[in-house]
Formats: C-alpha cells, structure tokens, sequence
C-alpha cells in the first residue's frame, strides 16, 4: 500500500523545513550588512529587510567642487552591503531550495 505512515512522515518533514525556513528568514532580517566605499570612506548599514539603517561619510570626502565623487562612492558602499545581505541569503536559504532552482 501507499500506506498513511509515509505520508505522515512527509508531512512531518515539511513542517520541521517550515519551521527551519521562517528561523533562518528571522535570522536574515535581524542581521545587520554593513558595506564599505575604498578607505571606509562611505559606509552604510542595512538589515535584512533591506532597510538603511545608517550611512556614515569622512568628512574628507565632502568637495563641493566634485560631488560626484561623494556620490560614487555612496554607491560603492551601498552596493557592497546589499551583496553582503544576498550572499547571506543564498547561503542561507539556498539549502531549502531544489537543486538546480534559482535562489531565495
């Protein structure tokens, strides 16, 4: 037969990776990411729900005559956090996922 127990085997299984999924996905979104310009120029910090929690800029690096350099460098740090907080993710939620499927 194709007997209930399997079945509730099954069933039991899916809860505990349930249970696993929404641990590590509360573990994500308390983690603070923090990324980082050249020379900590600019840094920044997010937490996992992809929030800015704070960005803090040298003093050095301000030039009214070149602000695009400030901006530059504001997108460097930015963008480093959040491959900081994808790579955790993946890392994380990856070993939920079929193989060969894409990513959380």
């Amino acid at each position: 037969m194709f007997g209930g127990q399997n079945m509730q085997q099954m069933m039991k299984q899916m809860k505990k990776m349930q249970s696993q999924v929404q641990s590590e996905q509360a573990a994500i979104a308390e983690t603070e990411y923090t990324g980082s310009a050249p020379s900590d120029m600019v840094t920044v910090k997010f937490n996992g729900d992809h929030e800015m929690l704070d960005m803090q800029i040298k003093p050095e690096l301000i030039d009214p005559e070149d602000p695009d350099e400030l901006s530059d460098m504001i997108l460097v740090a930015v963008n480093d956090a959040l491959k900081k907080l994808e790579a955790d993710t993946e890392k994380r939620m990856g070993q939920f996922a079929p193989k060969g499927m894409g990513g959380f």
